[in-house]
């Protein structure tokens, strides 16, 4: 029996335990047996002659055609190729970015509600039907800065002056919900539980004379009588508390509900009062510009037409005579003078036909003779 011939199964048979046997068939490193002689191609070998991919350096690996072996894995420590790496996951970074986005958006808010707009929730009906309890409305806190006032049929926000809502217990909302009104209310998402803030209708601003005489009569302001169509269906000016007439102080306004048989306005505040019930333009937080919510409610708060009544401003009235006399007295002056000129060159006129040397002349021609 030939040592080493093949089988007809391929590979020789080996036993456990036949390792470095003395006629044990040398085998190369990938496993098969060197062939001896001319028994036939390897097993792989190409039937044309041309050795395997595999062939040359018996110790290195199968590569792929990335150039790394079993999948274009390196190989670990230990000669396995390692696990692919995971790329890290994008949600991580952004629980790592919120944090910075709310700060940002509290940030913005903060500056929004100090130099912009700030919302402010209705809690009564003392504005009915223009504002109902639950509205929130959005106060204009720009235009302040640019140094405008309160201006006849705004509406506007104000602090309360002194004792208009009395002692109101602040709800309890325990310690969580206390803190996050505080925090909601600091950026202007909440209205405050500690600040107390009105809302009415300016009627007269700083030297404005406004009464009201009852009887179903309107409100006069300057001589001049409102049209008010926006109070309360049922309601009359003033009937249930007549006033005036009140001069307002300059620096000051005078406010009224629009509900005015429901409204704690200026009226009710005149007694023991040396401002009359009048609120001070420094109380003032804004104009309300818009009612913003429900959605069913979106309006803008105009100014109504019975404040452009002609005659009604009692300032405006008198700028024209003051423009006219500003206007007219240098006319007046130069007038004068012309006139005191054209006397002077008379006398000088008729001084010389006398005769006369005339020394000098003036506004008062003052002339000197010369003797003989």
């Amino acid at each position: 029996m030939a040592v080493g011939a093949r089988s007809g199964h391929g590979e020789p048979e080996r036993r456990p335990g036949d390792e470095g046997h003395p006629g044990e068939t040398p085998r190369n490193p990938g496993g098969r047996p060197e062939p001896r002689g001319e028994a036939g191609p390897p097993a792989g070998d190409d039937p044309g002659g041309r050795p395997p991919a595999d062939a040359g350096n018996p110790d290195e690996a199968p590569r792929t055609d990335a150039g790394r072996s079993d999948g274009g894995q390196p190989p670990g420590p230990g000669g396995d190729p390692e696990p692919a790496r995971r790329e890290p996951s994008r949600s991580r970074s952004f629980w790592k970015e919120l944090p910075l986005l709310i700060g940002i958006a509290l940030l913005l808010a903060l500056v929004i509600k100090t130099f912009l707009v700030q919302a402010f929730s209705i809690p009564s009906e003392s504005m009915q039907n223009t504002l109902q309890r639950g509205d929130r409305v959005l106060v204009d806190k720009l235009t302040p800065w640019f140094g405008s006032k309160p201006e006849r049929g705004e509406v506007v926000v104000f602090h309360d002056p002194g004792g208009w809502l009395g002692e109101t217990p602040a709800a309890n909302n325990g310690p969580i919900g206390g803190g996050i009104q505080k925090v909601l209310s600091f950026v202007g998402l909440m209205p405050s539980a500690e600040e107390k803030d009105l809302i009415k209708r300016v009627i007269a601003t700083g030297g404005d004379t406004v009464e009201c005489k009852g009887d179903n009569q309107p409100v006069v302001v300057n001589g001049k009588p409102l049209d008010e169509p926006y109070i309360y269906p049922g309601n009359t000016p003033c009937s249930d508390k007549p006033f005036g007439p009140v001069k307002v102080p300059e620096g000051r306004i005078w406010v009224m509900g629009d509900h005015r048989q429901d409204s704690l306005d200026s009226r009710w505040h005149m007694e023991g009062d040396r401002f009359q019930g009048t609120v001070s333009e420094d109380d003032v937080v804004g104009r309300a510009v818009a009612v913003a919510w429900p959605l069913n409610r979106l309006d803008f708060l105009s100014v109504p037409k019975t404040f452009d009544q002609p005659g009604l401003n009692a300032a405006g009235a008198a700028v024209p005579p003051a423009l006219g006399l500003a206007g007219a007295l240098p006319v007046v002056l130069w007038r004068r003078r012309r006139i005191v000129r054209a006397a002077a060159a008379g006398e000088i006129v008729a001084a010389a036909a006398a005769g006369e040397r005339v020394v000098g002349a003036g506004r008062r021609g003052i002339r000197a003779r010369r003797r003989g």
